[in-house]
C-alpha cells in the first residue's frame, strides 16, 4: 500500500471516529436545559457542516487521485484539525 493510500485510509478512520462521537454529542444534548440546549444545538449543526465540509474534501480527493497528493495534505490537515478542534469544543460545552 502507498503511503497516499495509507494517509487516506488514517484520515477515513479518525473522521468516522469524529462523526460517531457527533452522534454521541447529539443523545447527550436531549438531557440538557433549554437555552443550554438552543446554544449546542447550533454548534452540533456548525459541527455537521464541518463534517460535510470534511467528507466531501476527502471524497474529492480521494476520486481525484492526485499523482501530486502531497500538495492537498496541508488541507486535509487543516479540515480534520478545524473539525477535531470544534469536536473537542462541543465535548467540553455537553459538561456544562
Amino acid at each position: 500500500m502507498s503511503t497516499r493510500d495509507e494517509y487516506f485510509e488514517q484520515l477515513k478512520a479518525e473522521l468516522d471516529d469524529l462523526n460517531a462521537r457527533l452522534k454521541e454529542f447529539e443523545a447527550g444534548a436531549k438531557a440538557i436545559g433549554a437555552q443550554a440546549k438552543a446554544n449546542l444545538e447550533e454548534e452540533y449543526e456548525r459541527l455537521k457542516a464541518q463534517s460535510a465540509d470534511a467528507r466531501e474534501k476527502f471524497q474529492n480527493f480521494r476520486e481525484e487521485g492526485l499523482k501530486n497528493w502531497e500538495s492537498i495534505v496541508e488541507d486535509l490537515d487543516r479540515v480534520r484539525d478545524a473539525f477535531v478542534h470544534s469536536v473537542h469544543y462541543f465535548k467540553s460545552q455537553l459538561k456544562k
